[in-house]
């Protein structure tokens, strides 16, 4: 198998290769269509990146969250926190640099030249390898740096190899390789015992998606369930949050100079009048609405009381059981079983979201390589409806299809043996899925019913993740009270 042959390499070696062969995927997948491409007048998320691009560089931070005469919020107005204003900004600088009319204020609106979608595919490219590939090495290097080189290269493959995020990143357009880089590097230091560190890269997260939120709470309760037994809880406690207090602060800095500056740029980050969820999403709401109308029955307000209720009470059971036995492999599962709750259950949930709850479902293929296996492919075509809007079909079965393989073979390398019980449930299943996929192509669905074949899609995807969600729940509550990550290698 593939793995296998770096059995008796150097580890740079490999590193090196498996980096090579996941930036030359990426590369590939970045040459097919993206989001908006050629559908005027807004385009899509391709063009919502470079429009803050054209707003941050051009006009001042004052004007950057404001409806204005030289900024229409109503053309992708910029809605993301602060960094993601920066990472804009200085992507719009070195845009300008090389051509001017990439980002021209108002008159670059859609702009799509060939040398300008090489140069936006690349900021992608090179933000990927700085946050989230080097995030991944230091992930199988420092916490199972005992573990052969075979282990560590196959772990490292699965991770940089998820077929979802690709997928999103480097063919819909987006670059969520920053925030859930920079949460992975908060992850591998306070599990290291890097505990300020790991505050300040999670603040960068969520400084540069809100959506971070989704691992908010297992933070919390891993930092503090680790304080509280420290030996000065509360001072242990007071630096935690000075430190990410200071953090906040920092880029926050600019937007503080007034109050309504300030509550503008949290208002355009949660803009509740959007609506219960975007498009046929994987959760539970949408399932719902097959055959109850919510928005219907119930108020705006009610609605979204009934969400942060239910969110809430998803949440709470893995929280204090990780406050309780605070270790980095229940942090993990923390990790998994909020960002679930969070897509299940929450309010204004796009399909793009199920990238928070792979995250640590990858990280989980060191002790649970089947249930990780099982994820990729269930969250790449969870979000299958909109990737075949944008083109993207072909791509997500290619690389689905080489996850599976990876994924098997790091199952070898595991020596875990799945049981035919398993083997017949992810067949059926996955198998299930895959089919109201295929459908959407093969069978044209009934006048009445057009959009069939991307609900049904939605529904069986949400039922396998409340399946997950239960299984996390399990593992978490049945996990020992090891100290070490190492007590749960095996």
């Amino acid at each position: 198998m593939f793995i296998a042959l770096f059995e008796h390499t150097p580890a740079l070696y490999s590193a090196i290769l498996v980096s090579v062969v996941a930036f030359t995927v990426r590369t590939c997948v970045s040459l097919h269509p993206y989001s908006g491409a050629g559908k005027p007048p807004l385009y899509g998320d391709f063009e919502a990146q470079r429009h803050w691009m054209e707003i941050t560089y051009n006009l001042p931070i004052s004007e950057w969250y404001f409806n204005t005469s030289r900024n229409n919020l109503e053309h992708w107005g910029l809605d993301y926190p602060p960094l993601t204003a920066y990472h804009s900004w200085l992507c719009g600088a070195i845009s300008f640099q090389l051509d001017p009319h990439w980002v021209a204020l108002e008159t670059s609106r859609g702009h799509e030249s060939y040398a300008h979608k090489l140069f936006m595919r690349r900021t992608v490219l090179v933000t990927d390898l700085l946050l989230y590939f080097t995030a991944v090495w230091a992930f199988v290097h420092v916490l199972f740096r005992t573990q052969p080189v075979t282990h560590k290269v196959g772990l490292a493959a699965v991770l940089l190899l998820q077929p979802g995020l690709i997928l999103i990143d480097h063919g819909h357009f987006q670059y969520n390789c920053a925030s859930l880089g920079l949460a992975l590097w908060g992850i591998v230091a306070v599990s290291s015992h890097f505990d300020l560190l790991g505050s300040v890269a999670f603040s960068l997260a969520l400084n540069f998606k809100q959506m971070e939120l989704y691992h908010s709470v297992p933070f919390f309760c891993y930092l503090l369930g680790k304080a509280l037994r420290s030996r000065s809880p509360t001072q242990k406690v007071t630096l935690l949050g000075i430190t990410v207090v200071t953090t906040f602060g920092v880029l926050w800095l600019p937007f503080l100079a007034d109050m309504e500056t300030a509550l503008q740029v949290l208002r355009r980050q949660f803009p509740f009048e959007r609506g219960l969820y975007e498009d046929k999403v994987a959760n539970v709401w949408c399932t719902v609405s097959v055959f109850v109308k919510l928005q219907r029955l119930l108020s705006a307000a009610s609605v979204l009381r009934l969400t942060l209720f239910t969110t809430v009470a998803a949440i709470l059971p893995s929280s204090w059981a990780l406050l309780r036995n605070p270790t980095p492999y229940t942090f993990i599962l923390a990790l998994g079983n909020s960002s679930l709750a969070f897509f299940l259950f929450s309010f204004q949930v796009h399909e793009k979201s199920i990238l928070l709850a792979a995250l640590p479902l990858s990280l989980l293929a060191h002790w649970h390589p089947f249930a990780s296996l099982w994820f990729g492919v269930l969250a790449s075509f969870s979000m299958y409806p909109l990737l075949t809007r944008d083109r993207l079909a072909l791509p997500c079965w290619a690389l689905s299809l080489l996850f599976l393989m990876l994924s098997l073979a790091f199952l070898q390398i595991r020596q875990r043996r799945v049981s035919p019980h398993q083997k017949l449930l992810f067949a059926g299943c996955v198998g299930l899925l895959l089919a109201t996929c295929s459908l959407s192509h093969l069978v044209t669905p009934p006048p009445k019913y057009p959009h069939l074949f991307p609900l049904a899609t939605s529904v069986v995807s949400c039922v396998q993740l409340l399946g997950f969600l239960g299984y996390l729940h399990y593992l978490q509550f049945t996990a020992g009270d090891g100290k070490d990550i190492k007590t749960h290698n095996e």
